[in-house]
């Protein structure tokens, strides 16, 4: 029988991320696949809002398109939580945290590339995503005086998320998704599997007469 399939997307949860510690280098010195350090919650979503980067381009010729260039420039968007942890603004955003426990932040901080890791609510499964090269902008700083009514101020986090060398961008769940990689999923960044699937091997027995 096949697993339900989802019919409405609502909702943020389980948003976590994990920081690029180090790449593997190729041959040539060039960057290939990132080394994830640990996968750390940031509680407290509120919303998140990202756009695809990249358009088409048709290469015209013989007076029609003869091909379409597919343009993948990743994601832009907004992240907004109740609050940045200090974990993340220390480990993304390049914050220091002095000997007085003060965030301090300076201008020639150098913010790190992370994996985002989320959930939105579905009506059957709960899709999970990962984007696998992701920066962070820091967050502005707004507040206001206290009325008859208290106004709950967020922060909200400007993401942009690229491909990897290895042209990865972007992961998520669906109904064909293993049990185990989806109770694992924020262990750590999915590595996807792409490796060619073997059928089952048959047995055949023979009777002799």
């Amino acid at each position: 029988m096949p697993k339900n399939r989802n019919k409405v997307k609502f909702g943020l949860n389980n948003v976590h991320w994990a920081k690029i510690t180090q790449w593997g280098v190729a041959p040539d010195g060039s960057p290939t696949t990132p080394v994830y350090g640990e996968s750390i919650r940031l509680p407290g979503a509120v919303s998140l809002s990202i756009d695809a980067n990249g358009e088409n381009e048709n290469f015209y010729a013989d007076d029609s398109v003869y091909y379409v260039i597919n343009n993948n420039s990743g994601y832009e968007g907004d992240l907004e939580v109740a609050l940045v942890t200090t974990e993340f603004a220390t480990e993304i955003l390049g914050e220091i945290l002095d000997n007085n426990g003060v965030l301090v932040e300076k201008n020639d901080a150098e913010p790190s590339q992370f994996a985002l890791m989320f959930e939105f609510s579905g009506d059957k499964h709960k899709i999970r995503h990962v984007l696998y090269c992701c920066t962070a902008s820091r967050p502005a700083t707004e507040g206001q005086t206290k009325e008859d009514s208290t106004e709950v101020k967020t922060e909200t986090l400007t993401l942009t998320a690229s491909a990897l060398p290895t042209g990865l961008v972007k992961a998520k769940t669906c109904e064909a998704t293993d049990e185990t990689v989806y109770n694992n999923w924020y262990k750590m960044p999915y590595n996807p599997d792409t490796s060619e699937k073997k059928a089952a091997a048959t047995t055949t027995t023979t009777t002799k007469g």
